[in-house]
């Protein structure tokens, strides 16, 4: 169960979620990573006290920590101090990897920009997550996910009803999915080592991410200068992609995006086949979408959830999924049989958590233990230092 990231060394240098999370990936695959904390810690450490949880539940106390932290080892190093320079150089030179959240200004001022870094360790590959990118006026501007991800890229308006106000983004979105594109993006760069023999930089920033993730539409107002019109449930002019409320109040979303497919299979499952004559083309749905949905309406509302996916289940070219909660997902047998939860070892005990998003058939990974304590590993490190020398 090593991992096919075994026998790398990582060092990270990161705070809050974007690089730690990426870091997490990565030792969740087998790497060795060593997380250089400043004497107060990585902020993070306070996601539990920011929540209201309770220091007497251990290592659940901090679960944003723990999922963003795990497998990890911790050294305590001040890097205002020449000594904690140096011996963070001395770490970068035995590492395979490098990855970083810190902004670029700050870096340089540390001595641990790409350049010097990489005249230390010419195969290091530098995985850097910046903001808004490496150049340009706002390359060493602050952001957390919120703003960069969610905010300035787009997505908050996309998902804003007009005349609302934008919705709030859930904790750590955008971080999670950028730490995912540079945990790939490093692998790439290792790769790419075993053909050059030297390393490189890898970056990505919050907000190419965030631009990525809207793609859909960003990359159609580039090339026709028109927006994909932002659907309204009530007058979907596909009547098959949208959502629905049935007896019992469950939610749960029609996925029928191949039309020629997808109609006829729901009109039979609500018993409305004569639909399939009355409303033959796309464009006869588009035009009566909204009595289609008042009318699917008051059908979805005649039975609970329950009945409905034993009708569904009888369908099979009838796709739709629930709006699960999150209860929902922890109960869901086909969550767990995917693998989405990992018991991660704790002494002579262990703790569920949610795990990171790949499997690996050849070389199967699994948590080898809780995130760590502050300077938990500073000596170890250190010893291991002064053996390589």
């Amino acid at each position: 169960m090593a991992g096919p990231m075994h026998g790398f060394r990582v060092v990270e240098l990161g705070v809050w979620v974007a690089a730690p999370a990426a870091g997490a990936i990565l030792a969740d695959w087998g790497a060795d990573v060593v997380k250089i904390e400043p004497p107060g810690g990585d902020p993070a450490r306070g996601f539990g006290r920011m929540m209201g949880l309770d220091g007497d539940l251990g290592i659940a106390s901090n679960p944003p920590f723990q999922m963003d932290n795990r497998a990890k080892r911790s050294i305590v190093l001040d890097l205002t101090a020449p000594d904690g320079r140096a011996t963070a150089l001395e770490l970068l030179r035995t590492a395979d990897v490098f990855l970083t959240n810190i902004r670029p200004g700050a870096l340089a001022r540390l001595g641990l920009d790409f350049a010097t870094v990489a005249a230390v360790n010419p195969q290091l590959v530098y995985g850097l997550i910046t903001g808004y990118g490496t150049e340009g006026p706002d390359a060493d501007r602050a952001a957390y996910d919120v703003a960069a991800f969610w905010a300035r890229a787009g997505i908050a308006d996309l998902l804003t009803r007009p005349g609302d106000t934008p919705p709030f983004q859930r904790g750590g979105m955008g971080d999670h999915s950028a730490a995912m594109t540079l945990a790939a993006a490093v692998c790439a760069g290792l790769l790419a080592r075993t053909r050059t023999g030297t390393g490189q930089l890898v970056t990505t920033s919050l907000y190419r991410q965030g631009a990525y993730t809207v793609s859909f539409d960003l990359n159609t107002v580039l090339m026709t200068g028109q927006q994909v019109a932002i659907g309204q449930r009530e007058t979907m002019g596909n009547p098959c992609m949208n959502n629905y409320a049935a007896g019992d109040g469950r939610r749960f979303w029609i996925v029928g995006l191949d039309v020629s497919r997808h109609w006829p299979s729901l009109c039979r499952v609500v018993g409305r086949d004569e639909w399939q004559h009355r409303y033959p083309t796309p464009r006869d749905r588009f035009t009566h979408a909204r009595e289609i949905i008042a009318e699917l309406d008051d059908i979805f509302a005649g039975r609970p959830l329950a009945d409905w996916e034993r009708v569904f289940a009888d369908e099979p070219d009838f796709f739709w999924s629930p709006i699960n909660t999150l209860d929902d997902v922890l109960a869901d047998a086909q969550f767990h049989a995917a693998g989405g939860i990992v018991d991660v070892p704790d002494g002579d005990s262990a703790t569920p958590m949610v795990a990171s998003p790949v499997d690996f058939s050849g070389t199967p990974w699994q948590p080898l233990g809780r995130a760590p304590e502050l300077g938990e590993h500073t000596e170890q490190i250190l010893a291991e230092l002064s053996q390589d020398r």
